[in-house]
């Protein structure tokens, strides 16, 4: 599926809409180049599961929990990691096999690692369609 946005807005809005309809233990791989809206897609798919506290990008702590909303946000940065030892240490299983939403910025760096189905969210900005124009592709990964 190619979702194609002129706004943040509509990002943000694409981003809720399937939050809105998430279930416990789906996860969402991000991968876009810096600045073409990741954490304005977070923030909406965030807001979909109803969280309401602020969502920024958990770049130096890898994972950020949010956990008052109707099912908790996993949201992994895992752009610093050295290797998948580190994803380890962290119990990255009960996080992508829990009872909440997994979204993983960055995965293409922990590919061995990610469960057999996930759903791949693809930020790209194109500038002759305009600053803020974003083409989001979705793919079903093992599905």
């Amino acid at each position: 599926m190619i979702i194609e946005t002129n706004t943040p807005k509509e990002t943000f809005d694409f981003g809720k809409s399937l939050g809105e309809r998430a279930k416990a233990g789906t996860v969402y791989t991000l991968i876009g180049d810096l600045g073409v809206g990741k954490t304005v897609f977070t923030q909406g798919l965030a807001k979909g599961l109803e969280i309401q506290e602020p969502i920024s990008s958990p770049t130096f702590t890898i994972v950020q929990v949010y956990e008052e909303g109707r099912l908790p946000l996993y949201h992994f940065d895992v752009y610093r990691i050295g290797d998948v030892e580190e994803m380890e240490e962290i119990g990255y299983e009960d996080y992508f096999y829990g009872a909440g939403v997994s979204l993983i910025e960055w995965a293409n760096l922990i590919e061995e690692i990610l469960p057999e189905k996930y759903t791949e969210i693809k930020i790209e900005k194109d500038l002759e369609k305009g600053f803020d124009y974003r083409k989001i592709t979705v793919t079903s990964i093992g599905e």
